[in-house]
């Protein structure tokens, strides 16, 4: 396999992806059955995972360091698994489960001024913090895929190069999965 073709399906891979999560999360197709009762458990799933992932990460960095390659290798495949599995996980819950807005406090799907003042400046906080998170997110994916495929095929200085980028921007979206989901936990309707 060529390295365009490669290229090519890692970027085929991440559109789709990024279609399916948009898709179902905005609801373009409609949820036609009752929500399941697993649903519900998924956010506490998934800051899990992402809280794993962390942690992984950095034990992946720590073999790297120590030139303990089948480690990292090895490290780096469970986290990706476990990252695939959140990536699931996360599409099934936004789209069964209803929207949830921070600071909806009597769980109506509508902000008052009220509500809107008693969240405060830590609304905002929220915000930059998940607007990140998702924007990253999101451009991560391909990063992910083209890092494994030159770490996998033993390409050591262009994985090198990637993942100056890769490792801090995937590590910052999994910290940053866990304390979007500390913050809007309290407003779950559920």
């Amino acid at each position: 396999m060529s390295d365009k073709f490669i290229f090519r399906l890692i970027i085929g891979i991440s559109i789709f992806v990024f279609l399916v999560v948009v898709i179902l999360n905005r609801k373009i197709i409609p949820v036609t059955i009752e929500i399941p009762s697993f649903v519900y458990f998924l956010p506490k799933l998934n800051a899990f995972i992402n809280g794993t992932c962390s942690i992984l990460l950095l034990v992946s960095l720590y073999f790297i360091k120590n030139k303990n390659i089948t480690a990292h290798k090895r490290t780096n495949i469970i986290t990706f698994i476990l990252s695939s599995l959140f990536l699931v996980s996360y599409i099934l819950f936004h789209y069964f489960a209803p929207e949830t807005k921070f600071g909806d406090l009597n769980n109506d799907g509508v902000l008052n001024s009220k509500e809107i003042v008693s969240s405060g400046n830590l609304r905002y906080v929220y915000y930059v913090i998940l607007i990140t998170h998702i924007v990253l997110a999101a451009g991560v994916l391909p990063l992910i895929l083209l890092s494994f495929f030159r770490g996998l095929k033993m390409q050591v200085e262009r994985h090198k190069k990637l993942v100056r980028w890769t490792f801090p921007i995937w590590l910052y979206v999994t910290v940053t999965g866990v304390i979007v989901y500390v913050m809007i936990s309290p407003y779950y309707n559920f």
